[in-house]
């Protein structure tokens, strides 16, 4: 007769832990991750199309459906997590909420240091702005300061799109979802990497857009999400560091409503800059901090030792030592 514990669907018979202590992962663990990942990267995508309109993309009618349809996904995304840790088998130390980036300890600095890490590298960016700024540095001040500037925010809606939805959801599931995923059956470094390709491949579904409303040649639109699905990965990338480092996920979003603020750094604006010279060196000094200061300021140490997706490594990783 057939036990009822034979019948329960996970991995756990192959899970073990070794003598040290470390976390060995359970035989086919991979393969059930990557699908985890990929049926919730198309789950998100696929929410953005479950309405039919012939409007574009950032009609306020489109966006407010959209936010609808992410905001569900997103809301549903810890489930694809707690299913994966119950098929498997995986009982992490940390709670499912630790593992997600939601927790309290080491909260200030993981909203602080990331933030701060990535103005240093958007230097050149922040001075050109600032050099060709109209206003002053108390007008800024001021600006920032009053009520009715982030109301009218708050009211646009690409603007809550780019800086709040966007941010929170994609980095709730791109990272936050993902990585407790693929991190038991990887390296974090390998994760890091792997991660972000399902979050530029997200990307892609620009290219429909694109194609239906005629916004260029067929070989500009690829070209261009060619271009777009390099540089998102590499964000991606930047981002699922931070959060393995930091163990938070808080970081990431902040960074990416940043980054979706500044866009990319414009070169050929600042090659035809009459400060140029001032310019450049600027971009150049940014890079190079941040180069300088990228572990020092992501050390654990400042976020709690081990962070929570640090936990489930198989094998010991530097980006998970302070």
């Amino acid at each position: 007769m057939v036990e009822d514990d034979d019948l329960t669907p996970n991995l756990m018979s192959n899970q073990m832990w070794s003598s040290n202590g470390e976390f060995v992962p359970p035989d086919g663990i991979c393969c059930v991750s990557v699908l985890s990942c990929l049926l919730l990267a198309c789950s998100y995508v696929g929410s953005l199309y479950v309405w039919r309109s012939d409007l574009p993309r950032d009609h306020p009618a489109v966006i407010k459906r959209r936010f609808t349809s992410v905001l569900i996904v997103s809301a549903l995304s810890p489930v694809f997590v707690w299913t994966w840790k119950v098929y498997t088998g995986v009982m992490p130390g940390p709670s499912l909420l630790a593992l997600m980036g939601i927790r309290f300890e080491g909260l200030i600095p993981a909203i602080i240091l990331p933030q701060l890490l990535t103005m240093v590298l958007f230097l050149g960016p922040l001075i050109q702005l600032a050099m060709d700024c109209p206003w002053g540095f108390m007008d800024g001040i001021r600006v920032a300061l009053d009520p009715w500037f982030w109301t009218l925010c708050l009211r646009d809606m690409r603007w809550l799109r780019n800086q709040v939805v966007a941010p929170l959801t994609e980095e709730l599931v791109f990272r936050a979802c993902m990585l407790p995923m693929l991190v038991p059956c990887a390296s974090p470094s390998t994760a890091m990497f792997t991660c972000p390709l399902f979050f530029g491949v997200a990307h892609f579904h620009h290219v429909i857009e694109l194609l239906r409303f005629r916004q260029g040649t067929v070989s500009g639109i690829f070209l261009a999400a060619v271009f777009q699905f390099s540089y998102t990965a590499v964000f991606g990338a930047y981002t699922a560091f931070i959060f393995i480092r930091t163990g938070h996920l808080v970081g990431p979003v902040l960074c990416h409503s940043f980054c979706n603020h500044m866009g990319f750094p414009a070169l050929s604006t600042a090659l035809e800059h009459p400060h140029r010279l001032t310019i450049l060196s600027c971009y150049l000094l940014g890079v190079l901090l941040f180069l300088l200061l990228l572990f020092p300021l992501t050390d654990p140490l400042y976020y709690g030792l081990p962070t929570p997706v640090c936990t489930l490594a198989s094998v010991p990783s530097s980006l998970c030592i302070s």
